[in-house]
């Protein structure tokens, strides 16, 4: 689906407001990379009426965020936030407005938005309003805030983190003035909750320029008020020359925490607060990549491990190792492996209970991880009569 094609599914919600006798418009990130003629994921709309005036509009509609003024629409199976123009008082803990004020004019809801290329609005007929020199700014491939950035930073603290993060998507440069406010009020980052830096975070690390973003970083001394964050200059140097295109949030999860140690890796994860599920897997996929660094693929590692982590692994010691990913060589071992699993082996529990006259026990699963291995490396095949012969003499030793 194309950009335009995005808009024009949304174009009936704007046209039912505007029946309504209010304003709407497209806004922020949808319109931004309309221009830049990227991808367009979420669609939002701006809009001079109440939340509660929407409501009346539409049949269907969910709170997802009524107290900052965002219902969202349902229209033809689709979700589209329709937000209320507003403006913010003071930000008192640098995070959050102390209040949130509905107000009908799109200039002073466009005004208290992070950045310019971020604060222009679209109508029905894609004419661009842009009060900020967004258009501009994205000419010039700059990154600026709308107004004083010091205010624009002490209102929310995380857009720091978020202009980095815009470098890293959009390969863009932060403007000058806007990078030296960053560094002056970068301990402001100390306020914002972990799990906002770590959505932040994710964002970055896929980001076609990702160096960017974590040179940005680095440069602006954002990593004192991250968790661990081991990334140098030299490591950006190293991460610039890497293709990486192709790999996963994990595996570059995995990359940034390579230089940690083993022990601390898990710890450092955590701080950043992602899930128990994603922590395990990057640290099966670290230690995959260690095991790499000194040995070639075995048999029962691939099996051990599976299809799907080898290959991340090997993805990922390729990119560090700036060489190609060669994925025929572990599809190979894959494809000659006797069996993939341990439900392949040609035996159940019953019939080594069978086989050996004794009651079941704990033997049982020492029993199968050795049959297992047996068949993997080759001295067994895997048809019943063999094993059951294998497993009278295991029974004898």
């Amino acid at each position: 689906m194309s950009a335009a094609d995005s808009f024009i599914e949304a174009i009936p919600v704007l046209k039912k407001i505007h029946q309504g006798g209010y304003e709407a418009y497209f806004v922020g990130g949808c319109v931004r990379d309309h221009l830049l003629d990227r991808v367009v994921n979420d669609v939002d709309i701006a809009t001079s009426a109440t939340p509660q005036e929407i409501k009346l509009l539409f049949k269907k509609t969910v709170d997802v965020g009524i107290e900052h003024g965002t219902v969202m629409v349902l229209h033809h199976g689709k979700g589209y936030e329709v937000t209320t123009y507003r403006s913010e008082s003071t930000y008192t803990d640098f995070r959050r407005p102390d209040q949130v004020q509905f107000v009908r004019s799109l200039k002073e809801d466009l005004k208290r938005r992070d950045f310019t290329i971020n604060a222009m609005a679209m109508s029905v007929d894609f004419h661009i309003t842009d009060l900020y020199g967004g258009r501009q700014d994205l000419e010039r491939r700059i990154i600026r805030t709308v107004g004083d950035a010091k205010e624009r930073f002490s209102e929310d603290a995380l857009r720091m983190l978020r202009g980095a993060r815009f470098a890293a998507q959009l390969s863009f440069d932060i403007e000058e003035n806007t990078f030296c406010t960053m560094l002056e009020l970068s301990y402001l980052l100390q306020h914002i909750a972990v799990e906002r830096k770590r959505m932040e975070m994710d964002k970055l690390l896929m980001g076609r320029n990702w160096a960017k973003g974590l040179e940005y970083i680095l440069q602006a001394q954002f990593h004192i008020y991250l968790p661990p964050f081991p990334v140098t200059e030299d490591r950006i140097k190293h991460f610039s020359k890497m293709n990486i295109q192709h790999l996963t949030a994990e595996q570059r999860w995995g990359l940034v925490m390579l230089p940690i140690d083993r022990s601390e890796c898990e710890s450092a994860l955590k701080s950043w607060r992602l899930s128990r599920k994603q922590i395990n897997y990057i640290k099966k996929l670290i230690d995959l990549y260690n095991w790499r660094t000194e040995h070639s693929w075995s048999p029962f590692i691939v099996y051990e491990s599976g299809l799907d982590r080898i290959q991340q692994a090997e993805q990922l010691y390729a990119a560090v190792n700036e060489m190609d990913y060669n994925e025929s060589e572990i599809h190979g071992i894959w494809r000659s492996l006797p069996i993939k699993n341990m439900k392949d082996l040609d035996v159940n529990g019953r019939e080594l209970v069978s086989w050996s006259d004794r009651s079941e026990g704990p033997w049982i699963g020492t029993l199968f991880s050795e049959i297992e291995q047996a068949v993997l490396e080759g001295h067994l095949n895997n048809s019943k009569s063999e094993i059951k012969k294998w497993v009278k003499e295991w029974h004898q030793k």
